[in-house]
């Protein structure tokens, strides 16, 4: 059986990418679409059957396991996969919205829809490819395979300033990921373990050790590259104005999973093998994060009249909120961060996939120039309240339980910080309420009544209301049941060094 599940991932993963050169290699339109929808949907079918045979305990070790002979094994290079419990969730994350966002695309209007849905499904299997690697050389390739679609649609179908969009993320994430590898190396070689294999590695520096300044050194240079990754302030410009270009489902995945691979780093590869490093930069990284992520950019987000802009700023603030917990260094701050990771790539997934629909219906971003939207689209108008009060951290969504147990493990670190942390709840809910007003409540504005006189706007299709159903339904269902997520990474974070005892978060 463990070989069977150990195939089923490697499939999921060689699936989209499969598709991609099938398609690629000139499959008629009518034929490539039905390929691709059925390489967006094999993946998620194949996570939550992984998921339903992840065995109750033992989340601590990779299960799953298989390696493949690369050629490489005299660096100490293989293609190793599996799955513990703190990769279980990114997994699925992955899957979910790689689904919704495959779906939508699907049914886009965009030109060259066969270049755009080949460059979506490479994109679709690098990510999956990150979070099932053991082997943190493949953890590095599969990132670097997932980011490069992403520069070339932001270039090709993004909409205004898509150039100096895709130029400013192409020189930023191309500097934190040369610094994350940089930091990788600095493991390897410091480690003594002439393996890039993750469990090799904690193995290997279980028993002789890295020297607290090499520690500190090592974590410096990995917390600012997954940092940039991640938009911890103030490298962050590249975020919003990528996003706010970016089309739809390009910003589905980015925003929604490809920006985790920063904090799953930390999480996975840094707190754990560089415990010193991280205790040395707990407070450096609490204080950007605090001050930069959560208050400056939530007030810049309050400033925000265009949807998209707004959005994007958002998702930097929340990213605040990650390394927060990461810098609390406890085992209750950690399982609320991959709790969050979760939510807020489903969260944010959603509302961009809702703003390009807004924008199908108005023909533009600015809210200013809109209103009155929900007596002529109320499931649009349902969908969006939905996915902001998911983003705020209302209870009964998956996010109320992420923020929470941050909160809780930054009162142990520091109660002025959480006073910041829990007023960017406040901030958050200003802006996020404030764009549903603007949006689909009062009355209509002249700008929006001429361009609905001759178009009047219909409520969501089917194809659009099929991926936003998906997203919903498991944000709902995180946050009614997040034991499906606590569970598996309270027991892989057992194992792992914190600087506070464990504590268990599991609802």
């Amino acid at each position: 059986m463990n070989f069977s599940n150990a195939s089923l991932l490697q499939l999921a993963i060689v699936t989209p990418l499969g598709a991609a050169l099938v398609i690629a290699l000139g499959l008629p339109k009518r034929f490539a679409t039905k390929l691709a929808a059925a390489a967006f949907a094999l993946p998620a079918l194949i996570a939550l059957w992984l998921w339903s045979q992840f065995p109750a305990e033992g989340a601590q070790n990779y299960q799953f396991l298989s390696s493949l002979d690369t050629g490489l094994a005299s660096f100490g290079i293989s293609l190793k996969l599996g799955l513990n419990g703190i990769a279980l969730p990114m997994f699925h994350l992955a899957a979910i919205v790689g689904l919704a966002a495959g779906l939508y695309a699907l049914r886009s209007s965009a030109e060259r829809l066969k270049t755009y849905l080949v460059l979506l499904l490479v994109m679709h299997g690098g990510l999956l490819g990150v979070f099932a690697s053991v082997d943190i050389f493949f953890f590095y390739f599969f990132h670097e395979l997932a980011l490069i679609p992403t520069f070339i649609m932001v270039g090709i179908w993004g909409g205004r300033d898509r150039n100096y969009a895709a130029m400013k993320m192409t020189i930023y994430l191309t500097v934190g990921a040369m610094l994350s590898l940089i930091g990788l190396i600095a493991i390897y070689v410091k480690s003594d373990a002439s393996t890039f294999d993750l469990i090799e590695l904690k193995r290997a520096i279980a028993v002789q050790g890295i020297g607290a300044a090499t520690q500190n050194n090592i974590f410096g240079v990995l917390m600012f590259g997954f940092g940039i990754l991640v938009s911890l302030w103030p490298l962050h410009t590249w975020a919003p104005l990528g996003y706010g270009a970016a089309p739809s489902s390009a910003a589905m995945l980015h925003a929604g999973v490809l920006k985790k691979f920063g904090l799953y780093g930390l999480i996975q590869i840094a707190v754990p093998l560089l415990p010193e490093g991280a205790a040395h930069w707990a407070w450096k990284l609490a204080l950007l994060a605090s001050l930069g992520n959560v208050l400056v950019i939530g007030f810049v987000t309050m400033a925000q009249r265009d949807l998209k802009q707004m959005l994007g700023y958002s998702s930097v603030m929340h990213m605040g909120y990650c390394f927060l917990g990461i810098a609390a260094l406890s085992t209750i701050g950690t399982g609320g961060v991959v709790l969050l990771m979760v939510a807020h790539g489903l969260s944010v997934a959603l509302l961009f996939l809702l703003a390009t629909s807004i924008h199908h219906r108005t023909h533009t971003f600015d809210m200013s120039e809109m209103g009155g939207l929900a007596q002529k689209t109320p499931v649009l108008a349902a969908f969006f309240v939905a996915g902001t009060m998911a983003s705020i951290g209302l209870p009964g969504f998956a996010n109320f339980w992420g923020e929470l147990t941050v909160f809780v493990a930054l009162w142990n670190f520091s109660p002025w910080i959480t006073a910041v942390a829990v007023a960017g709840v406040v901030i958050s809910a200003i802006y996020g309420l404030r764009s549903a007003a603007w949006v689909f409540f009062g009355q209509p504005t002249e700008a929006l009544q001429r361009v609905t006189a001759a178009h009047p706007p219909a409520d969501l299709d089917w194809y659009e209301r099929l991926p936003a159903l998906i997203l919903l339904a498991a944000l709902l269902f995180f946050g009614f049941y997040p034991k499906a997520i606590s569970q598996p990474v309270d027991q892989a974070l057992t194992s792992t060094v914190a600087r506070t005892a464990p504590v268990s978060f599991q609802r």
